[in-house]
């Protein structure tokens, strides 16, 4: 029953994503019917360079329907329960995740909190729960399937596991959830463990769409200032109140 480390892959993302989202830009202002266009677009008749410009400056105007059109994909593993639990309530996105019904959790890995183990005596008690809890496990299967439940003994048998237990997922958020899923949980208000996965989605989202990610982060960074009261904010940038009163 190891400790196991956060692994974030991008499977996938909408190809020729750059002129998708320029396509669905122009065709908002534009008298045609951007199919005529695609051609031009994959010949590179428009360079990459005039559509990223044009983008961007769109995207600087507020209008942001359009990034809609191109998703990304996501391998994620581990992670604990306590993050998908999170991470579930980001709604305009597509979940797949790794059934404790169907898997047998018997050795399960888990995710140690780092605040835990930084602290030896509370690392061997954090440790000492996870083999408490594995092993309940593994007794109410033995039980379950004694008593005839057979291949659904999994499925009682989990009421025992505990938030830190490792799930695995596949994720699929649009250009748009993912940029206000960065806003959110790239913030240091943010919980650790989906702080660190959100960042690493973030750096890989940068390498495949600059145009539409190198702003993304969080909301601080876009807005030059923290929309946090005092209770909240890290101190990177000035309060909204504070950012007034150095404006003026």
């Amino acid at each position: 029953m190891p400790a196991t480390r956060l692994s974030v892959e991008l499977l996938a993302h909408t190809p020729d994503a750059l002129p998708l989202i320029y396509a669905a830009f122009r065709q908002c202002y534009h008298p045609g019917a951007v199919a005529d266009m695609w051609p031009r677009l994959l010949a590179g008749e428009i360079t990459a360079e005039k559509q990223a410009a044009f983008v961007a400056r769109i995207l600087d105007s507020g209008h942001e329907s359009p990034i809609e059109h191109v998703s990304f994909t996501f391998a994620i593993a581990g992670v604990s329960r306590a993050l998908s639990h999170q991470l579930v309530r980001h709604r305009i996105a597509s979940y797949s995740q790794q059934s404790q019904r169907y898997v047998d959790a018997a050795g399960f890995d888990y995710v140690l909190p780092p605040k835990i183990a930084a602290i030896p005596e509370a690392r061997e008690r954090f440790e000492a729960a996870m083999e408490q809890a594995g092993a309940a496990y593994a007794e109410l299967q033995e039980i379950l399937t004694r008593h005839g439940r057979g291949g659904q003994a999994n499925e009682d048998a989990r009421f025992v596991l505990p938030n830190a237990c490792e799930t695995k997922l596949v994720v699929t958020m649009n250009c748009r959830s993912l940029l206000h899923f960065f806003e959110l949980r790239c913030c240091t208000r943010a919980q650790w463990e989906i702080r660190a996965m959100a960042l690493a989605m973030l750096k890989r989202c940068r390498a495949a769409l600059p145009v539409i990610f190198s702003g993304g982060g969080a909301r601080c960074e876009r807005l030059g200032y923290c929309p946090e009261d005092a209770r909240f904010s890290c101190g990177r940038y000035p309060r909204r109140d504070e950012n007034a009163s150095i404006s003026s």
